[in-house]
């Protein structure tokens, strides 16, 4: 569905300034949402929000349908007197600058886990129902989820598959057995994920009251060591005796790796979908849109073919392009759930099927200004090549800030860059590709707050390929200035991207 035009700030939660060395969904999420608004932005876009897992990556997490407990605020548990200001001393001097995942996590669970027995001995008759009605109204995922987590608890942090069998298997037997073994273990999974909720069901609220919709995000696969996968076995390319991967996810060789990408992921038994009626893809639209207002689909490409690399492969370069059911699947979520309201992620191998499916559901493309310099006119990055029913950013969470990717960019990338432009400004180069986004006719524009706060390449948040070292970036507390508030306004307001101010004859 097209959208508006508009802007927006790429920003994931837990760049947020915070005490207790993360950010969170507390206080500082707010008064982002309060800059959002003042500076005449719609949208904030967040990176998936699920229980992350190795590398605190967002997009390799636990479940694609619950969220990521170290996201909850402290401080809005002291306000449900479930943690008092005792429980906060001796906290660690954390980097204001970098999350420290250890350090953080560390003081995270002591606290939480301090939050659940409160819980348990002091929560009001008005929190236990609010308690049990969530846990009624998401059993769809929950129960399988608790009961996964108790259970990698059990086994060591141990992959589900490595497990006995079982357990893996989900033998009926074991299952119950475990669910009463293992109870309040599965109580303490179901409180994290009844809180994360609730905080976010309350920033959310607070942002739409303040015109600000939020873009969340979908990865197209999931972790094999997840939840989803371990209850849902027959919808995933798995050996059927030991649990394994047998089709991994990837991209084939091109330009930027001789050898393509690996990402290991179970990629999708389409056919098998199809006979159940995309039951679990529906059900992963329809628990992420109770929580965010727009879906960006990461990997777009792969709804209608992908690349599917044999197990034992130790590079991409030996998989096959395999068709997937993607005009059926988003006929089948469109007809159960209405309109979608969806960013289609189209970068990389992008063919006429590709894009034949996106425009037939009328997904915006993405544009990213980064990529636009480093060929000729016919660059498809390139302002005047866009459509309107296109989102522009400078660039992803997966790129460098624009300071950094021009300090690292090529000589024919720059001297294209600066004869477009007719000169970098002096506003530097990040402003003039801010300005370049925001005047451009697509029809939605999203910065990384990172290219609006002047940062370099200090403050990349991923480096794809790279293991350890990212998702760590933090903005400083007095980040929110006013006058960047009134600068970026003003961009807002010259290209036509702020929020159409109803008139007195309108409103009467």
């Amino acid at each position: 569905m097209p959208f508006p035009r508009s802007s927006g700030i790429l920003l994931h939660p837990t760049s947020f300034p915070s005490r207790f060395g993360i950010g969170d969904l507390g206080y500082p999420a707010r008064s982002f949402i309060d800059f959002l608004k003042n500076s005449d932005q719609q949208y904030w876009q967040v990176l998936p929000l699920g229980p992350t897992g190795y590398g605190n990556s967002p997009y390799m997490c636990y479940s694609a349908m619950a969220g990521n407990p170290f996201l909850i605020s402290p401080d809005l548990l002291k306000e449900q007197n479930l943690l008092a200001d005792w429980d906060f001393g001796n906290l660690p001097d954390f980097s204001i600058e970098k999350v420290n995942y250890e350090q953080a996590i560390t003081i995270k669970v002591r606290l939480l886990k301090l939050a659940f027995e409160n819980f348990k001995n002091l929560a009001t008759p008005e929190q236990r129902q609010d308690f049990a009605v969530f846990c009624e109204a998401k059993a769809y995922w929950l129960d399988d989820y608790a009961l996964f987590m108790a259970l990698k608890d059990a086994h060591q942090g141990a992959s589900w598959y490595q497990w006995e069998t079982k357990y893996a298997k989900r033998k009926p037997e074991a299952i119950e057995a475990a669910t009463q073994e293992l109870s309040d273990d599965i109580f303490y999974y179901k409180f994290l994920q009844f809180e994360f909720f609730l905080q976010w069901s309350q920033l959310k609220d607070y942002a739409n009251e303040h015109s600000i919709k939020i873009i969340g995000d979908i990865p197209i696969y999931v972790a094999h060591d997840s939840a989803d996968v371990w209850s849902n076995p027959d919808i995933f390319c798995l050996n059927e005796k030991t649990g394994e991967v047998e089709l991994m996810a990837g991209v084939p060789p091109d330009y930027f790796s001789a050898t393509g990408q690996l990402w290991g992921n179970p990629v999708y038994h389409w056919e098998e979908l199809e006979k159940q009626d995309f039951a679990w893809w529906v059900k992963r639209f329809e628990a992420m849109l109770d929580y965010v207002d727009i879906i960006r689909i990461d990997h777009f490409r792969g709804f209608e073919a992908f690349w599917a690399v044999p197990r034992g492969e130790e590079t991409a370069e030996n998989g096959k392009w395999m068709k997937a059911s993607g005009d059926q699947l988003f006929e089948t979520i469109r007809d159960k759930l209405g309109k979608l309201p969806v960013l289609a992620e189209d970068l990389g191998i992008i063919t006429p099927d590709v894009e034949a499916l996106r425009d037939k559901f009328e997904f915006p493309g993405m544009k990213v200004l980064q990529f636009a310099f480093g060929s000729d006119p016919g660059n498809e990055f390139l302002p005047f090549n866009y459509g309107r029913n296109s989102v522009v950013y400078t660039g992803t969470h997966d790129n460098d800030t624009t300071i950094g990717w021009f300090n690292t960019a090529s000589d024919h990338e720059k001297y294209n860059l600066e004869l477009y432009l007719g000169g970098i400004s002096n506003d530097g180069v990040h402003w003039d590709l801010i300005r370049m986004a925001l005047s451009s006719i697509a029809n939605q524009a999203i910065i990384p707050f990172q290219d609006i706060l002047s940062l370099g390449g200090e403050a990349r948040m991923n480096f794809p390929g790279k293991p350890e070292g990212n998702w760590e970036w933090r903005y400083h507390p007095d980040s929110l200035s006013d006058g960047l508030c009134d600068r970026l306004q003003n961009l807002t307001r010259i290209y036509g991207r702020a929020p159409r101010r109803r008139t007195t004859e309108e409103k009467s």
